[in-house]
């Protein structure tokens, strides 16, 4: 007898089962990044779960549950000894100090982020956040501890946008405005490819010791020049050749968005640059599916934050007075939004 194909396969619960506990994958995966699992065990290959648990200075049986575990999902494996090892995905991308570590939003999940969505079935019901990140009186803290964190999360796309625009080849010098820079990795990205790149980084206050702290690590803080200052109030200067929004119009929304781009227009030099990151959902909103998840998070945790489409912030860069609104293929959740002044 043949298998059942999808088009007469009996219909279980299975899939429900499944999505009642997948919460706990990303619970696990911190639980391994916050005990550094997963650098013990690149630390000294194989080991049982006895000597990762010695390494780690974890119990053996917390070890060996979440080992067993992350197995399951393909993060670990085990031989035919009980030893533990990592997948080619964990060892590149969940060793802290690996530069392609990739863990840093699984650091927040417990202490930031699965608390506010606890609340979700009352959020849905008010439409209002649990407590909103995009205000300096109730954000501050949370971006402080939040953004060195992912810092690696965007350092790809902003290489391949400096590598897009030619920077290390050019000889001219080259104004660069990164506005909400948080840990500054726009701004860094570009001032690593030349000498050339001078960088205004805005964002409030509380922020900005991060960006410099961050700029100073990766040696490039003599070219960094700091604004502190609300999106919508600060001083953004003038005659840039390069504006960056690294994963900001999401938590601003669709009407501050639309500001915020035409207070960048004026801020850019003529042929200047505009780059836009963001989780961008298709036309229809049907998928992908991290975009319009990730739209519930600006629900739970902003005031106005959503994702959008390709065509609709193609559509405001033109209002704002942009041409040639474009994508480009980057590392990252969705490719970046270029545009031209």
């Amino acid at each position: 007898m043949s298998a059942p194909t999808s088009a007469n396969r009996p219909l279980t619960p299975e899939r429900i089962g499944q999505l009642a506990w997948s919460y706990a994958p990303p619970l696990i995966i911190a639980a391994a990044v916050q005990h550094k699992l997963f650098d013990a065990i690149d630390a000294g290959g194989p080991q049982t779960a006895a000597e990762i648990a010695r390494r780690a200075n974890i119990s053996v049986r917390g070890t060996r549950a979440i080992a067993n575990a992350l197995i399951s999902i393909d993060l670990l494996a085990k031989d035919a000894q009980d030893r533990y090892s990592l997948t080619p995905e964990s060892a590149t991308f969940l060793v802290t100090t690996k530069p392609s570590f990739q863990g840093g939003i699984f650091k927040h999940l417990d202490t930031q982020l699965v608390s506010k969505w606890l609340k979700l079935t009352e959020i849905v019901r008010t439409g209002k956040p649990a407590q909103s990140v995009n205000d300096q009186s109730t954000g501050a803290e949370f971006f402080q501890r939040f953004v060195e964190d992912i810092f690696p999360m965007s350092y790809g796309a902003a290489q391949a946008l400096a590598d897009h625009l030619k920077l290390s080849s050019s000889t001219s010098p080259t104004k660069v405005l990164d506005l909400a820079a948080g840990s500054g990795v726009w701004g860094i990205a570009l001032a690593q490819k030349s000498p050339h790149v001078r960088v205004t980084a805005v964002d409030w206050p509380a922020v900005i010791p991060v960006t410099k702290r961050v700029a100073q690590r990766h040696n490039v803080a003599d070219r960094f020049t700091y604004v502190e200052g609300d999106l919508h109030s600060a001083d953004f200067g003038a005659g840039h050749n390069i504006a960056t929004l690294g994963h900001i119009l999401h938590s601003e929304g669709q009407e501050r968005s639309r500001e915020l781009l035409a207070r960048t227009f004026k801020a850019l030099a003529p042929g200047g640059t505009i780059a836009i990151a963001e989780f961008l959902t298709n036309d229809t909103r049907t998928g992908p599916p991290n975009a319009l998840i990730f739209a519930v998070n600006m629900l739970v945790n902003t005031d106005h934050g959503d994702t959008f489409s390709f065509s609709e912030i193609s559509r405001w860069l033109s209002e704002a007075g942009f041409t040639n609104p474009r994508t480009l293929d980057a590392p990252g959740p969705s490719p970046l939004i270029l545009a031209t002044k």
